[in-house]
């Protein structure tokens, strides 16, 4: 046989084909090889969201036992139904989800077919985030990118988990990625890409994604508009049809589910969790959008000391300081002094013209962080502390940026000597200005870096002012960031050591969550679990090292209902057992849970007796009670009061409805029951379970060494 290769016009259909595919992949491995930076900060990224993944096994049981329901069930998948019978929805739009649920019925249930997509997904985003910053300032600059938002610590967290946020932070960059390309080139299907991708964020998690539309609109009618008198307004209203152009792929693609919802008809789909009229509409406005921002009951001041202005988990007090603060310093406020210093420097030097592709840029990512920042500073509805993850890639951004602007041709993009000579000081210190912040307020942890950062500014920020040959201001560039990037790496990298599980997840040591800490809490008389609420508010919470309650041991399942027994206390159980191992765990009295409704061990022996006597579904008022039974198998069991059992007000004739059509049979004893923690205002299914139950035929049983309280609900 000859060992020369088959020239492609003497092949074979099928060999041309595989010889265009090999000589592809070739090519793509070329061009992969040549950025060997770039291929560095993915092997970083892939470390930190891929190692040990499985100790956080099933992360956010809410969403997990979501998946769960979805994987085994196409009605359930494309109404993001949390349980078999499809009673009720989760309360955020469906795309996380989906991709999730595909996952596992791909590979089968398990933590990695569960939390593998979203760790890809923070792998990809900093890939295109390297793109997105080295198109305009250089390798360096967008290694340093891409670099800064794989360890940002909050992106951590969430790339290791099954909440939707990874997903949203990929799909915000591939539209910023997308617009740039558009006001670059001026063709209308970059546009329409970055809508799309706006569009796919709205499916993920609804509002906040339209966040990018203003800065990407400025920017292209800033960068495009037509001054020439000639064809000026010809051109301008072509430059506008574009626009609109993205803007109808951004309103098909995200209104697409919602639509599609509103057009079934409500007997034919589950309630819409979150919701009091069952509209996929006041789900978006409401309690996911304008109430997160204004306020809303259920709320960080609802609930006393649960959710008390200065709550950690609340994200802290509102105002101007809030995203360096005790509450989301730790999660991505870092090096915010840098990024700002970054967009401020940057207007100056393009003074804003339309032939700088900086100006372009400037606008798209620091009109974002200004309004994402500020928007988070001051929302006053419910708020945790991963949101800050939406933060993370337009700070990532400038920050490569600055450094772009740092260093002269060839390892930057600094036009002027002396410009470099200014800005390279001024991001030094406005990185240094947080950052000690931040160092402040985590109660000693990483005292060590205090060190480094003054030198940083002490020695480095001199240097910089410097005029230097361009290898050493590199040299003495990349020192100065070592020194400043070094406490929020250690603390992204701790974020490896423990289980990022439950409702919460937050990037740094176990005791930066609130699965660490010694906050007690005791429920229905029994003993108080621990949680590390990290200051403000709770009292006992600890920051550092050294708290008393510590990461769950026994198992990733373990870990995770740790962190679900941290919501049990927020929001209120009647008392009731908590299977959960750990320092997170509950126990008490009989016939609680979380939001009322049977402890997980009643609930697992109800939704067993019911199988073996004929099957039908067993309601409590809690999803989240009833999401521990689901991923412990039992699929007749589903949660209709809402993530907590108070969000969800359904009715007691949509109860009815639902025994009629054969999906609901039992509720659980004790789902109505006054919650031991203070009131926030919301009742949900309270009154209509207890409606329900005044005509149900009750049953006391015993089964599986349990005793509970069963109505069998009658059509």
């Amino acid at each position: 046989m000859s060992a020369n290769p088959t020239p492609l016009h003497l092949a074979s259909r099928s060999q041309r084909s595989w010889l265009r595919r090999g000589s592809g992949t070739r090519a793509a491995v070329r061009r992969l090889v040549a950025f060997p930076e770039l291929i560095g900060v993915l092997a970083v990224a892939g470390v930190l969201n891929l190692w040990n993944l499985s100790i956080n096994g099933d992360a956010n049981d809410f969403y997990a036992a979501a998946v769960k329901a979805m994987a085994a069930s196409w009605h359930d998948f494309i109404f993001n139904s949390m349980d078999k019978a499809g009673l009720m929805t989760v309360d955020k739009p469906p795309l996380a989800d989906w991709i999730e649920a595909l996952s596992v019925r791909v590979f089968g249930w398990s933590s990695w077919s569960l939390l593998a997509p979203q760790a890809l997904m923070g792998i990809l985003a900093t890939g295109l985030m390297y793109d997105l910053t080295r198109r305009r300032f250089g390798r360096i600059a967008g290694a340093v990118a891409g670099f800064a938002l794989a360890t940002t610590p909050t992106i951590v967290a969430v790339s290791r988990h099954n909440n939707p946020d990874e997903l949203l932070a990929l799909l915000s960059v591939a539209a910023a990625w997308f617009a740039l390309r558009a006001i670059e080139s001026g063709r209308t299907k970059w546009l329409v890409w970055a809508g799309v991708m706006v569009g796919l964020g709205f499916e993920t998690k609804m509002g906040v994604a339209l966040m990018l539309v203003p800065g990407i609109a400025l920017a292209w009618l800033w960068m495009r508009w037509h001054t020439d008198a000639s064809r000026q307004l010809r051109a301008n209203l072509a430059m506008i049809r574009q626009l609109l152009w993205g803007g109808l792929a951004m309103l098909v693609v995200g209104l697409a589910w919602p639509v599609f919802v509103t057009l079934t008809p409500a007997a034919d789909r589950p309630w819409i969790s979150g919701t009091s009229d069952n509209s996929v509409w006041s789900l978006m406005f409401g309690y996911n959008g304008l109430g997160r921002i204004a306020g809303q009951t259920g709320g960080p001041s609802a609930g006393g000391g649960f959710g008390g202005g200065t709550s950690t988990l609340f994200g802290g007090p509102t105002g101007i300081f809030r995203l360096i603060g005790s509450a989301l310093g730790d999660q991505a406020g870092w090096l915010l002094g840098f990024a700002a210093v970054a967009a401020v420097a940057l207007l100056v030097m393009t003074r804003m013209r339309r032939s700088d592709p900086r100006t372009g840029f400037v606008l798209v990512v620091g009109v974002t962080l200004l309004l994402v920042g500020g928007v988070f500073s001051f929302a006053s509805g419910i708020f945790h502390p991963y949101y800050v993850s939406m933060v993370a890639p337009w700070a990532a951004a400038l920050i490569g940026a600055g450094v772009g602007e740092m260093l002269p041709a060839p390892f930057g993009v600094a036009r002027s000597g002396k410009a470099a000579r200014i800005v390279g000081p001024a991001l030094v210190i406005g990185a240094a200005v947080t950052e000690l912040v931040v160092l402040a307020e985590i109660d000693g942890a990483l005292s060590w870096a205090r060190i480094l950062v003054i030198v940083a500014v002490v020695v480095g920020a001199p240097l910089l002012a410097l005029r230097l040959i361009p290898r050493a201001r590199l040299a003495v560039c990349a020192v100065v960031l070592a020194c400043l990037l070094a406490a929020p790496v250690t603390w992204a990298a701790q974020t490896l050591g423990h289980a990022t599980s439950g409702t919460f997840p937050m990037g740094g040591p176990a005791s930066a969550g609130v699965n660490g800490g010694g906050f007690g809490f005791g429920i229905g008389g029994g003993g108080g679990g621990g949680f590390g609420a990290r200051g403000g508010g709770f009292p006992g919470g600890t920051r550092s090292g050294g708290s008393t309650g510590g990461p769950p041991s026994g198992g990733s399942r373990g870990a995770s209902r740790s962190g679900t027994a941290v919501t049990r206390a927020l929001f209120g159980a009647a008392g009731g057992t908590h299977r959960g191992s750990g320092n997170g765990s509950f126990s008490g009295g009989a016939g609680g849970g979380f939001g009322g409704g049977g402890g997980s061990s009643q609930l697992d022996a109800a939704a067993a007796w019911a199988q073996a006597h004929g099957g039908g579904t067993v309601a409590v008022e809690s999803q989240s009670t009833a999401a521990e039974a689901i991923i412990a198998g039992h699929s007749n069991v589903a949660g209709i009061g809402g993530f907590s059992g108070l969000e969800s007000s359904v009715t007691a004739k949509w109860i009815t409805q639902e025994v009629k059509q054969g999906r609901l049979k039992y509720i659980l004893g004790g789902s109505a029951e006054a919650s031991s923690a203070p009131s926030d205002g919301r009742t949900g299914s309270a009154a209509a379970i207890a409606a329900a139950e005044k005509t149900a035929k009750k049953l006391t049983v015993t089964y599986d060494g349990q005793s509970f309280t069963l109505y069998e609900l009658k059509s």
